[in-house]
């Protein structure tokens, strides 16, 4: 017999996130406002397909029981699921933002 509350028997443990934080992905769609970014229309499309960003923080939703992932696109920071978003394919931006050697050969006087 069961003695546990019903909240308590029905508990599933977390469904572990597939992608890691600082991981750039690519929007899989056009990613819309369900009204969660109050300064904007319902509806108005937050990041386009093909967008590159990359997640800030992980998240869990109680209610279906599977990570949202909340990823900057450029000021914006949208909550995704794991079905809007997939890992950028590798060269498609720089892994480094910094200066590239040519640059800096080319800001050192040579003797």
């Amino acid at each position: 017999m069961n003695t546990l509350p019903a909240d308590v028997a029905a508990f599933a443990e977390p469904r572990a996130p597939e992608y890691g934080w600082g991981l750039r992905v690519v929007a899989l769609d056009d990613l819309l406002n369900d009204g969660s970014h109050p300064e904007l229309d319902e509806g108005a499309v937050l990041a386009p397909q093909g967008a590159v960003g990359e997640i800030v923080n992980i998240g869990h939703s109680t209610e279906t029981n599977e990570p949202i992932y909340l990823v900057e696109f450029g000021r914006r920071v949208v909550g995704c699921f794991e079905e809007e978003i997939a890992p950028a394919p590798a060269g498609l931006l720089p892994e480094d933002d910094g200066p590239s050697e040519a640059a800096s050969t080319e800001a050192t006087p040579q003797p």
